[in-house]
């Protein structure tokens, strides 16, 4: 399914315009999840049956969206130069691929800093990006950070002075929700390999999150001084695990210790790096001894090129050898329509072959205006409607981040549609809500810099606005909105108390981080009388506590760490259930009848009842009692997955009958059904990937199968391997610490959720003892 993003290539625009307007039809909320906030807010886009129905429904109204063609025909010539020079980019990869050291590079480059520090830097002063001390000690990002940067590219003799907004993400899926919010405002991406690893698991999991946000990317495989280093090998990956087509733009000169620079293929050149820094490059010819080579992979770059792009396809079918520039266009179109990713290589630790980088992401990634980005007109019943990035537009722009800062909550906003200046009043789309900008900034990492207004196509940050993550904004001309980034399921659970009385910092605490970041969730267990808090993982929720001991000097005591468990049934069964309430007065009746049986992976409610038998009110009532039920299952108190509840038949009383009624018939009656359909419990299965060196294979595989994983694959390295295996989480917690023991400390691993399967017979078993023993206590 296409999302509200399509990119289309910056040259031989008409061939592109009829598939554009095709794809913008195309259902809008494919991949937003029912419990957005904003998929509630509009439930007539909650299915795809609906979202064409409103794309034909605009057309009748005489709309029209618009083409890319005609956005870029009416592009004035002050925004035109402007946009043709501006790139919104993101850093992504694997977790010590090397995303933020290369950041630090391109800063340096660009004259964005004037020293260059390292992740776990010596000095104590660590990478720029990496603001928070937590990052800097662990030596991971947590938080995306936003910068920009200019960057002057030398272009046919002339020089061009590029502007980047460019934003570092974390490799740990722990904290994927920063990569997507930060690829739902990008307009292209680099994705960072490494030369020894080659396509690891997160690699996998950020190229499906760029699918999910139709993102380009460019590929650069770093570590190239690394012992073991094989651009070669990671380009296959590429192609194979991928699934996109790959090629190097680029041969090394020199691997390992020996690595001297770069062969520029496609214009047959070396690239030397001198200076201290390597901040200077020097054009030489091709060595003898890289001829042959460099000849070879420049033409496995045009055969691969001519397999995506009708234009190089041409010129290779004629028998001809394509022109550096005819290349070059080729990629861009490649690149850009998402057929394609070229191939970069270096060193960004040693200082090798950054620059060329920044050259590509001019070259090959789409400027803002090549970008379809797609609104919903409010006022013509959410209608799609096309974002031009024209600056006399009224304003249209998207809160993507929210951060807590020391002037209060700070609200990143990617601007689509004409301009914000400071002062102005914009207008919450989703509340309705007006606020003043009182400050607008530009970030570069955690230091702002004060600006007066922000054109179309620019990222700006801005204080005291009120509003959720993923909110639209708009100058109050416009009832447009735009869809908010998909929000994973949290998996793993912990319940948390502060150690003393709590002064008010628990609560704030609590609160901030719910604002700012979506995966993490926070409940009051009636029941057990205790705060618990979900997460993606145990890493995600521990770096919560220690910042709420650093932050707001709340030291927390964790329990022991809680899976998210569903309930489902097996069997289908029929159920007949009458509530009867007399206590003087008018009563409580409701009779209904039905079939509750299993769906696939979520729950429905349906009503078949004829002959007005059970009023529309009152069958609304059944269903809020359904759904109540589904959110703690009869079995073991956790959520009811897979459930569909049919009512076909039932009766009211004229008296005696009323909402309450229908509502607590709905809630006991599923209760009672639900028990008699062979229930069962299901367990969260992790996608595991280990990487360690060689020598440790045995005994991880080991340790694998005394958790009873199933080993899916194994990729063997020159020095290490990486294993893939599917394991119940329960089996994983505290696996980090037996990992490590056991490999020398050499060791690492990533857990992804995969699925919900049936939890083991003796498992399930534990399970409702532990729950029917706590009722029973509470009964006491």
């Amino acid at each position: 399914m296409s999302p509200l993003r399509t990119v289309v290539p910056g040259v031989a625009y008409a061939m592109f315009a009829r598939s554009c307007c095709a794809r913008a039809s195309r259902p809008l909320f494919a991949h937003v999840p029912a419990r957005n906030s904003f998929i509630k807010q509009f439930p007539r886009l909650q299915s795809s049956a609906a979202a064409e129905a409103v794309s034909e429904s605009e057309s009748e109204q005489g709309a029209e969206m618009q083409s890319q063609e005609d956005i870029l025909a009416n592009l004035g010539p002050e925004d035109a130069q402007r946009l043709s020079l501006m790139r919104n980019i993101g850093i992504s990869a694997h977790i010590d691929s090397g995303k933020t050291t290369f950041t630090e590079r391109v800063l340096y480059y660009t004259g964005r800093i004037k020293a260059i520090h390292e992740v776990r830097g010596k000095d104590n002063v660590g990478a720029k990006m990496d603001s928070m001390d937590l990052e800097r000690e662990k030596g991971i990002t947590i938080q995306s950070a936003a910068t920009y940067c200019d960057w002057d590219k030398v272009e046919n003799g002339e020089t061009k002075k590029y502007h980047f907004n460019l934003i570092d993400t974390p490799g740990h899926i722990d904290f994927t929700i920063e990569v997507e919010r930060a690829l739902r405002v990008l307009d292209g991406a680099v994705l960072v390999v490494c030369a020894v690893s080659g396509v690891q698991s997160q690699t996998i999991t950020v190229d499906r999150q760029m699918r999910r946000y139709n993102v380009p990317r460019i590929t650069f495989i770093n570590k190239m001084d690394r012992m073991g280093a094989n651009p070669w090998r990671a380009i296959e990956q590429v192609n194979q695990k991928l699934k996109i087509a790959a090629a190097a733009v680029q041969v090394p000169i020199g691997r390992e210790d020996n690595l001297e620079g770069v062969v520029d293929i496609i214009n047959r050149k070396a690239l030397y790096h001198e200076g201290a820094r390597g901040e200077n490059i020097v054009e030489k010819d091709v060595p003898e001894e890289l001829k042959d080579i460099v000849e070879d992979k420049r033409s496995v770059l045009i055969e691969t090129l001519a397999d995506v792009d009708d234009e190089i396809a041409e010129i290779y079918l004629n028998e001809q050898v394509p022109s550096p520039e005819q290349i070059v266009a080729g990629i861009r179109r490649a690149t850009i329509a998402r057929k394609f990713t070229p191939v970069l290589m270096g060193s960004a630790l040693a200082n090798k072959s950054v620059q060329p980088v920044l050259d590509a992401v001019c070259d090959y990634l789409p400027n803002p205006a090549e970008v379809s980005n797609v609104a919903l007109d409010l006022s013509r019943s959410e209608a799609p409607v096309t974002l031009p990035p024209y600056s006399e537009l009224p304003f249209v722009g998207l809160a993507f981040k929210l951060e807590e800062g020391k002037f209060g909550q700070l609200t990143y906003v990617r601007v689509y549609q004409g301009m914000i200046k400071k002062g102005m009043n914009i207008v919450n789309a989703r509340t309705g809500k007006r606020t003043k900008l009182a400050r607008l900034v530009r970030m570069h990492s955690n230091e702002m810099e004060d600006v007066t207004e922000v054109h179309s196509g620019e990222i700006c940050a801005t204080f005291g606005v009120d509003c959720s993550s993923g909110d639209t904004f708009t100058d109050g001309e416009l009832e447009y909105a735009m869809t908010s980034m998909f929000v994973p399921e949290p998996v793993i659970s912990l319940s948390i108390a502060p150690k003393s009385r709590d002064n008010g910092n628990f609560s704030k605490a609590i609160n901030r981080f719910q604002k700012e970041d979506p995966t993490f969730r926070v409940h009051f267990d009636s029941e057990s009388k205790e705060t618990v808090i979900s997460g993606m993982g145990e890493l995600h929720l521990e770096i919560y506590v220690e910042r709420m001991r650093r932050e707001y000097s709340v030291d927390c005591v964790t329990g022991m760490p809680q899976v998210a468990y569903r309930e489902a049934i097996l069997d289908e069964v029929n159920f007949d259930y009458t509530h009867k309430r007399q206590s003087g007065g008018a009563g409580q009746y409701a009779k209904i009848m039905g079939i509750l049986s299993p769906a696939n992976a979520e729950n429905i409610f349906e009503s078949e009842i004829v002959g007005g038998k059970i009023p529309e009110k009152y069958l609304a009532a059944v269903q809020k009692g359904f759904e109540e039920a589904c959110e703690k299952g009869p079995l073991i108190g956790h959520k009811v997955l897979g459930a569909r509840m049919l009512v076909n038949d039932g009766a009211i009383h004229v008296v005696d009958s009323s909402e309450l009624s229908f509502r607590t018939a709905g809630y006991w009656g599923f209760r009672e059904a639900f028990m008699r359909a062979r229930a069962v419990v299901l367990e969260p299965i992790m996608d595991v990937a280990i990487t360690a060196p060689l020598e440790f294979q045995g005994g991880v595989i080991g340790l694998m199968n005394k958790r009873n994983a199933t080993i899916t694959d194994t990729d063997v390295g020159s020095d290490e391997f990486t294993l893939h295996a599917e394991c119940s989480l329960n089996q994983m917690f505290g696996f980090a610490t037996i990992l490590r023991a056991n490999t020398q400390g050499k060791g690492e691993f990533t857990l992804e959720f995969k699925h919900y399967a049936q939890a083991p017979p003796q498992l399930q078993k534990d399970l409702v003892a532990e729950f029917q023993k706590k009722l029973k206590e509470k009964q006491n």
